[in-house]
C-alpha cells in the first residue's frame, strides 16, 4: 500500500497507539499532522524516529476536545500540506468510572475528549476533503465485553457514542466519496492501558486473548493500514473490533 501523497491528521499521534500509527502510515509515504496534549517529549521521539523525512512530519500541542484547537488544527494542516485525505482522532482518555463514582467534572472530561473533539474534527476536516478521502474513529473492543466491570462505565459509554457516530456519519459522507469506519483494539499494552491496573487484572485480559498476549501498538497500526487501503472502499461505516480474537 502507497499513501504518497496523502496527508493524514492525527490526534493524539505521539505516543501509544498513535505513534504507531503515525509511524506506519508515514512509512507508507503519507505526510502526518500528529498532535500531543501536553508531553513535548513524545513528539520529539516522533520527530527523531521521521528524521529520515522530517519534511511529512509535523507535530503540534493542542487540545483534542477544544473546537478553536480544531480549527487552528485544521487551518495549519492546510496551510503547510494544502489538504487533508485521511482524518484519525485518535486522543482519548480513559477514566475508570463507575455509575455511583462519576462526578460531572469526570464525565464532562471523558465525553468532551472522546467524542466532542472526533465529531468537530470530522466535522471541520470533512470540507477540505475529497472522494476517496477516509475517517477512521478509535473505539474499544470493550464496548461488546460481557464480563467488563461496572468502573468501565464511561469510558465505554463514551466509545458506544463513536460507533454510532461511525454508522451514521457514514450515511452523510458516503455519497461525498468519504468513507468512515471506526477501529476497536482490544486490550493493548499501551501507557493508558496499563495505568493503574493490577497484574492479576492484566492476567484476566491475557487470558481471554487466544494468542496469549496484550496487543501491541504495532498491532493495531497493521490493521488501520488495512482499513485504509484503497480495496477498503466498499467497507462504510462498520466497526472492525482488532483484538486477537479475544473472547468477548
Amino acid at each position: 500500500m502507497s499513501l504518497t501523497g496523502k496527508v493524514v491528521i492525527i490526534t493524539g499521534g505521539t505516543k501509544g497507539i498513535g505513534a504507531a500509527i503515525s509511524e506506519s502510515l508515514h512509512a507508507q509515504g503519507a505526510s502526518i499532522v500528529a498532535t500531543y496534549a501536553s508531553d513535548a517529549s513524545s513528539a520529539e521521539e516522533l520527530n527523531k524516529k521521521l528524521s529520515t523525512d522530517s519534511k511529512r512530519i509535523l507535530t503540534l500541542q493542542s487540545d483534542a476536545g477544544s473546537i478553536p484547537a480544531i480549527e487552528k488544527l485544521v487551518s495549519t494542516t492546510l496551510k503547510t500540506f494544502g489538504q487533508i485525505d485521511i482524518v484519525i482522532p485518535n486522543a482519548g482518555i480513559l477514566l475508570m468510572k463507575g455509575l455511583s463514582q462519576t462526578t460531572e467534572s469526570d464525565f464532562d472530561k471523558a465525553f468532551t475528549t472522546n467524542v466532542k473533539g472526533p465529531w468537530f474534527l470530522c466535522q471541520k476536516a470533512a470540507p477540505h476533503m475529497k472522494s476517496g478521502g477516509k475517517i477512521l474513529l478509535l473505539s474499544t473492543s470493550l464496548t461488546a465485553n460481557s464480563s467488563i466491570t461496572p468502573n468501565y462505565m464511561l469510558y465505554n459509554a463514551t466509545k458506544g457514542a463513536i460507533e454510532q457516530m461511525t454508522r451514521l456519519m457514514a450515511k452523510e459522507l458516503s455519497p461525498k466519496g468519504i468513507s468512515v469506519n471506526a477501529i476497536a483494539p482490544g486490550p493493548t499494552a499501551t501507557e493508558l492501558f496499563l495505568a493503574g491496573k493490577s497484574e492479576e487484572l492484566l492476567q484476566g485480559f491475557t487470558k481471554a486473548i487466544p494468542a496469549g498476549r496484550l496487543g501491541q501498538p504495532e498491532d493495531i497500526a497493521g490493521a488501520v493500514k488495512l482499513l485504509l487501503s484503497d480495496e477498503s472502499g466498499w467497507i462504510q461505516g462498520q466497526v472492525v473490533r482488532a483484538n486477537g480474537g479475544m473472547v468477548v
